[in-house]
């Protein structure tokens, strides 16, 4: 497959993305005196945005490679469960695979800017685990839209609507129909993926979920602790972001090491949601390793040259593949 032909064929893909959506509510301000009440800023509103964010975020980035995401996850029956939706509809993303419960609130982080200054984030959240009933619903979900998709993405954050018996009987039904899965994982369900078709952590998750000292610029360690979590979860692979060090996947028999490009990084918010979007069409074009890493490392890096959190411009990631022979 030429470069121009995998990303033409991006639009025929049909991607249901499993996991954790928040809603990104920004304040943008001026400080222009300290309370008398105690010694903080005072923040005078000047704008208000609301963005999706978490699995939503990965959403955005199927999106603006120019597949159609599905996401399936819970959202309160609260005022910012009705505010997500509303984004939702706005970006023309689909609703068809959201639950609503009225027993946990919809996931939202409220970061107040003033002055090009991040003052405070603030979190209103619930991290407890799936009910039996919303289990069941999400599971009704996954059941419908599944057989319909071309990949599977878990997008885990720890917020709970991802657990143990929805990942086991996902990836079962997945792999009965030759569906392909990535997890881009978190500590809780770390080592509850099994099975799946390629495992997306970053070195702290590397770390934290194996509980192994690994150093990016050790690749000796880095390929012990790959080899370790293929075996524990019997996954067809693994591709580890190793941030300024690059990335390196092991899948199908074929080990690759590539270094991260040079770049002016502004922020790294979000660059995990676009390095597992971008692999995540990939895998369902059945692309090579090195083409799933190269790729998605280049993605990666584009969208840290921005500020805040972006989904990855499809064109500009063309151009950086052609002019990088990928």
């Amino acid at each position: 497959m030429t470069t121009e032909q995998i990303f033409n064929s991006f639009a025929t893909l049909r991607v249901l993305i499993i996991g954790d959506v928040m809603l990104d509510s920004y304040i943008w301000g001026a400080v222009e005196r300290i309370s008398p009440e105690a010694p903080v800023p005072v923040v005078t509103v000047k704008k208000r945005d609301y963005r999706l964010g978490g699995a939503a975020n990965v959403a955005l980035n199927i999106q603006s490679l120019g597949a159609k995401p599905i996401l399936c996850a819970l959202v309160g029956e609260d005022s910012s469960g009705k505010k997500l939706l509303e984004c939702m509809k706005a970006l023309s993303i689909s609703t068809e695979g959201i639950v609503q419960t009225a027993s946990r609130p919809t996931t939202v982080k409220t970061r107040v800017i003033a002055s090009h200054q991040h003052v405070v984030r603030v979190d209103e959240e619930s991290d407890r685990v799936v009910s039996e009933e919303e289990e069941l619903k999400l599971l009704e979900k996954i059941d419908q839209l599944l057989p319909l998709s071309d990949v599977v993405i878990f997008e885990d954050y720890d917020k709970g609507a991802i657990n143990s018996v929805i990942i086991e009987k996902t990836v079962a039904l997945a792999n009965q129909k030759g569906i392909a899965t990535i997890v881009d994982p978190k500590k809780r369900n770390f080592l509850s993926y099994k099975n799946v078709s390629l495992f997306k952590p970053n070195l702290k998750e590397l770390r934290e979920g194996l509980k192994v000292e690994v150093e990016a610029g050790n690749q000796n360690q880095v390929v012990k602790a790959v080899n370790l979590l293929k075996e524990k979860l019997n996954a067809a692979g693994v591709m580890a972001t190793l941030s300024e060090h690059g990335v390196y996947i092991d899948y199908l028999n074929e080990q690759v090491k590539l270094p991260a490009h040079v770049r002016k990084i502004v922020d790294v918010s979000g660059a995990g949601d676009t390095v597992v979007a971008i692999a995540a069409l990939c895998l369902a074009l059945k692309l090579s390793p090195e083409r799933i890493a190269s790729l998605s490392n280049l993605g990666g890096g584009l969208v840290c040259q921005h500020e805040g959190v972006v989904p990855i411009d499809k064109e500009e990631l063309r151009q950086e593949a052609l002019k990088n022979s990928v």
